[in-house]
């Protein structure tokens, strides 16, 4: 399983918003500038994540985008589900009726895709942005000592 463009770059842009919790609302520009993201892709991904709840905009010339929530209250997963939809190896464990299986009541590989689904439902869902941001922190201090 890969993640699309959307998932990646969406969180990649939810990280730089992130980074400047609390500053008040970032211009769109200044995120792509940032995480070397297409303006243009970026609006569409934005407006996903403003319909889930996860973005607010504020209009006019100090304008821009901020995080709904704190840091600490979004996770990976949020942000990816909100723009990659359910994140599952194989569409039979999909939380959907759409993709039901004769056979899954006794399909061993669906036990595989099944595990599969849950880590990685498990890590994505551990990972909030301030965990992000706090790794973030420690890599540039770091860096900082090496030089």
């Amino acid at each position: 399983m890969k993640l699309s463009t959307k998932g990646r770059y969406g969180l990649k842009a939810m990280f730089q918003l992130a980074l400047h919790y609390g500053e008040g609302p970032i211009p769109l520009k200044n995120v792509a500038d940032e995480q070397d993201i297409s303006e243009n892709y970026l609006e569409q991904l934005v407006a996903t994540l403003k319909k889930n709840e996860l973005l607010e905009s504020v209009r006019g010339a100090q304008g821009g985008y901020l995080l709904a929530k704190s840091p600490d209250q979004i996770t990976v997963g949020n942000i990816l589900r909100a723009l990659e939809g359910d994140m599952a190896p194989a569409d039979c464990v999909l939380d959907s009726d759409m993709f039901k299986c004769e056979k899954a009541e006794y399909c061993v590989t669906k036990l595989v895709w099944t595990r599969i689904r849950d880590s990685i439902d498990d890590v994505v869902d551990s990972i909030t942005l301030q965990d992000m941001v706090d790794e973030h922190n420690t890599m540039m201090a770091n860096k900082k000592l090496e030089v």
